[in-house]
């Protein structure tokens, strides 16, 4: 099979040729996103570049797991930057700033009391996440300059792609959560539940789009990338 893989490259390096002389490029663009993405500002990207792109095959792999995206066969990935490797090249994609929020159901509150710092936290029950490779997901704060980790126990453990589990715990009064802002909005907002903790939430970084740049990039790739970069 080795002795294959030049001439593999010469074809897809043909068939990019075909499609930039085309007047809209076609193929498969592979993304691996994790769910936050998919769930939160993904969709209006997808739907408008396929509108754009009638001829490219869009497929999303759904995956919080931090895998080689290329040796699993996708083009490009979305992830956040303590995550991206050195050799690759990073282009924003979403919402710039992004917060975790924490918060319990009002029930919850009156029976176990508000906690006044994040070292609270560790006399509470919390409902945490476990990533895939066993990692349990930091509870981490910031304010002021100071930044402090606190990892807290509770009933309730679940993987992040199953995070509405957990949303579903916190509101009958199971405990408390730890996860996306944009996540707990929607139960912040009916009053389902309470934001704790709120001078102390987190604010980092916007996802981004990458890619390795040591590789031919792809007609369908390349639009892509275009497509995000240009101004609304």
């Amino acid at each position: 099979m080795r002795h294959l893989t030049p001439a593999l490259n010469n074809v897809h390096s043909a068939l990019d040729v075909l499609n930039d002389l085309r007047n809209s490029p076609r193929g498969t663009l592979r993304l691996n996103v994790p769910v936050v993405a998919a769930r939160f500002f993904l969709l209006p990207i997808v739907n408008a570049f396929m509108a754009a792109y009638p001829d490219i095959t869009l497929e999303v792999v759904v995956d919080n797991n931090f895998v080689d995206v290329f040796a699993s066969g996708c083009d490009a990935g979305i992830r956040y930057g303590e995550r991206l490797e050195q050799d690759m090249i990073a282009v924003p994609i979403g919402p710039r700033t992004q917060r975790f929020a924490v918060a319990a159901s009002p029930s919850y509150l009156a029976r176990r009391g508000v906690p006044a710092h994040p070292r609270d936290l560790l006399e509470h029950a919390c409902l945490r996440g476990r990533f895939l490779s066993g990692a349990m997901h930091p509870w981490e704060f910031e304010r002021d300059g100071q930044k402090l980790t606190v990892e807290p126990s509770g009933p309730l453990i679940i993987t992040p792609t199953v995070a509405d589990i957990a949303v579903s715990a916190a509101v009958a009064g199971h405990g408390i959560i730890y996860l996306f802002e944009e996540w707990l909005e929607p139960y912040l907002e009916a009053g389902q539940l309470v934001p704790v903790l709120q001078d102390w939430w987190q604010r980092f970084p916007g996802p981004f789009l990458y890619f390795s740049g040591r590789r031919h990039m792809p007609a369908p790739l390349r639009a892509f990338v275009d497509f995000i970069q240009t101004p609304d």
